[in-house]
């Protein structure tokens, strides 16, 4: 198992520590609802720095990002981020994923932590055929790399007090190089997985005391304080954002998982990986999606419990649930079959033998005022 350059800091200031994508990471310090409420309200900070980072460079960079992503990288200029995910040739999905565009030439994919083999392996089956040899010009500087996750409403402001950049006028999924608790060049993003605003910072593994002490320090003032996995899925979870694994995984196309609008049938896109089997999908119709619901019998809905209709027919499966600290109700995701994947529909969940009452509902459950 693995450590991060931050592990000892979690030990020291008594974190749970579980296994967790190969990693030992911090499930949570003082409890979940409470840290998951530091960060809808003040500020908190997570060390991300399991998750999986490849260069991807040269003058065919971007048409092979093109081919092995859903969504149109065509869009990108240097300084912008974007959301998308890698279909896997069976109409499932390989990894959902963010790609930096540092120039015309020079790509950066953040990928889960769990799918970094998985997803490095894919990337290199294609890489050939655009004329990019895996380790020159596709790269996986995985274990180089560290990251903090700042999310919370008074992220920015914190994180002004320590950059050489007016980091609090950034907009929502920027980037730049920038100076940041005296680490020159760490790439100062602003995308967030917890809808609560914020950023993340990469820096190399050699300087991530510094920048831990850093963040810390500017974030006194405010109380900021270390957040664990566990307030980090039910605050993405309340904005209804994907786990892969969970809510997305090889079995599930983009369309059904909700994620049609990082699935670009376009010109400028050009072919991509499954996109007939998509376009295929998109004119027959979808026979079952993913949805957000609500509790209304009281329980809490878990990964992998049953969907049913109100005669008992199983519909469907629950991949993510929980209380929802922020609204106080129980929130889930589901793959429901049609037509009762439509908001306001009535469905049930089978929790240890009972049918309990739900609706659907749009997501995000939270949303931000």
């Amino acid at each position: 198992m693995k450590n991060t350059p931050f592990t000892q800091k979690h030990i020291e200031l008594g974190a749970k520590m579980v296994p967790f994508a190969g990693y030992n990471m911090p499930v949570e310090y003082t409890g979940i609802k409470e840290e998951h409420l530091a960060v809808r309200n003040n500020v908190g900070v997570f060390d991300v720095s399991h998750m999986g980072e490849f260069w991807v460079k040269g003058p065919n960079a971007l048409r092979f990002i093109q081919y092995v992503t859903s969504n149109d990288a065509s869009v990108l200029i240097p300084g912008k981020v974007q959301y998308t995910c890698m279909p896997n040739g069976d109409g499932g999905i390989v990894d959902d994923l963010l790609v930096y565009c540092i120039d015309s030439q020079t790509y950066l994919l953040v990928v889960n932590a769990a799918n970094i083999e998985k997803d490095w392996a894919h990337l290199c089956k294609y890489a050939p055929e655009y004329g990019i040899t895996p380790g020159k010009e596709l790269y996986n500087a995985s274990d180089e790399i560290c990251q903090l996750a700042i999310q919370g409403p008074n992220a920015l402001k914190i994180m002004r007090r320590i950059c050489d950049y007016p980091v609090d006028e950034m907009e929502y999924y920027t980037f730049r190089k920038m100076t940041v608790a005296g680490i020159k060049d760490a790439i100062f993003s602003t995308t967030g997985y917890t809808g609560a605003g914020g950023c993340e910072v990469y820096v190399a593994n050699e300087d991530a005391e510094k920048l831990w002490n850093g963040v810390f320090e500017a974030g006194a003032p405010e109380g900021i304080r270390p957040i664990g996995l566990g307030a980090r899925d039910t605050l993405r979870l309340e904005m209804g954002f994907c786990l892969y694994g969970n809510d997305i995984d090889d079995t599930t196309s983009p369309l059904e998982a909700g994620l049609g609008w990082i699935t670009k049938f376009i010109d400028s896109k050009g072919d991509f990986i499954d996109k007939d089997y998509m376009l295929k999908q998109k004119a027959n119709g979808l026979t079952r999606r993913l949805c957000g619901f609500e509790m209304v019998d009281k329980g809490i809905a878990r990964h992998g419990y049953e969907v049913c209709s109100a005669d008992g027919e199983v519909i469907g499966f629950v991949t993510s649930g929980t209380m929802s600290p922020s609204l106080g109700k129980a929130i889930g995701l589901a793959y429901v079959a049609a037509p009762l994947y439509k908001a306001s529909s009535e469905i049930f969940i089978k929790v240890r033998g009972k049918l309990l009452k739900a609706v659907v509902v749009k997501t995000p459950f939270y949303k931000s005022i």
